[in-house]
């Protein structure tokens, strides 16, 4: 009989903030046909990680293991098993989204979520690559943007929004972004021309674009951002919320989320291709802190708080 296999996992046990959960001892499944176990080496660390556990949900039931995205190493193969990008040895580099759990030292998962990872990124960058890189893609993708065009992105210096600016320049898109004054500099870094938010938000934004403003994305949902948006943007079909889902349905624009099926279908169709960006060179991720697994607690009031400057990883 093979020895039974433990990680350390954060769980919340009861509905509630990360000071509820607690960081147990757990059995890590042997990988059977279409699963694998990866050896973590970091962690991404996202708002919804926090979000989707704060109060009960339809089809969630308790303990609900944390984290949605790894970057690590394979420790174990199910038997006839490839992962998602082919092969895959033990001791071979990859990063998974759409995990459930990955904030451990060690989870078993479908094969199918799981990637090579691009030698050029680190552990930490990887981590945080998937879950901003494809809800920027979807966004994009829902607000039909074109080459030539100008768009309007709220919260431009965030980790989603960082990702669109870098998206929106391989399509060919110019990107106006909004921003607190000391984040300028980051979202000229990933190719948005920024703006600071604030009373005369549509006027300074009507300024820099000198033109029409095609479509605006918004990633912080603000009033201020939606009644701009609004004003400057003539067809709604072409402005799209991850934030203000009431002002959506109200005013009659988009507002993904990850747990819609079409959301699910989108978003995991593009992980290999945001992979390949990233691979390239032509898609980057800012990591702004690291922190001991164990402090996961610590890292999510860090990035309650606004304006960490780039992703968060936790490493075990």
């Amino acid at each position: 009989m093979a020895d039974r296999r433990t990680a350390k996992q954060w769980r919340a046990t009861r509905w509630g903030g990360p000071e509820t959960w607690e960081f147990a001892e757990v059995e890590v499944p042997e990988p059977r046909q279409g699963e694998v176990t990866i050896r973590v080496g970091a962690a991404g660390v996202n708002p919804a990680d926090y979000k989707h556990v704060a109060a009960p949900r339809a089809g969630l039931q308790l303990p609900v293991p944390i984290g949605y995205e790894v970057a690590g190493v394979l420790s174990a193969i199910g038997p006839d098993t490839e992962i998602a990008s082919g092969g895959g040895a033990v001791g071979d580099a990859v990063v998974a989204f759409r995990i459930r759990g990955g904030y451990a030292t060690e989870v078993t998962v479908p094969a199918k979520d799981v990637f090579a990872k691009p030698a050029r990124l680190s552990d930490e960058e990887a981590a945080n690559l998937l879950l901003a890189g494809t809800t920027a893609a979807q966004m994009l993708h829902l607000a039909d943007v074109r080459a030539g065009e100008t768009i309007l992105v709220h919260g431009a210096s965030g980790a989603v929004g960082m990702s669109i600016l870098q998206q929106a320049a391989e399509i060919g898109a110019r990107a106006i972004g909004t921003s607190s004054e000391a984040s300028f500099a980051r979202v000229r870094r990933f190719g948005g021309l920024p703006v600071e938010y604030g009373p005369g938000l549509a006027e300074r934004v009507a300024e820099a674009a000198q033109g029409r403003i095609a479509a605006a994305l918004d990633t912080v949902g603000t009033d201020e951002a939606i009644d701009v948006s609004l004003q400057l943007v003539p067809d709604r079909v072409r402005i799209v919320t991850i934030v203000a889902a009431k002002r959506a349905e109200e005013e009659g624009f988009h507002a993904p989320f990850g747990a819609q099926p079409e959301s699910q279908a989108f978003r995991d169709a593009h992980r290999a291709e945001l992979l390949e960006l990233a691979g390239s060179g032509r898609l980057q991720v800012p990591v702004a802190r690291t922190y001991p697994l164990a402090q996961a607690p610590e890292a999510l009031a860090f990035l309650k708080d606004g304006h960490p400057g780039g992703k968060l990883a936790l490493i075990p």
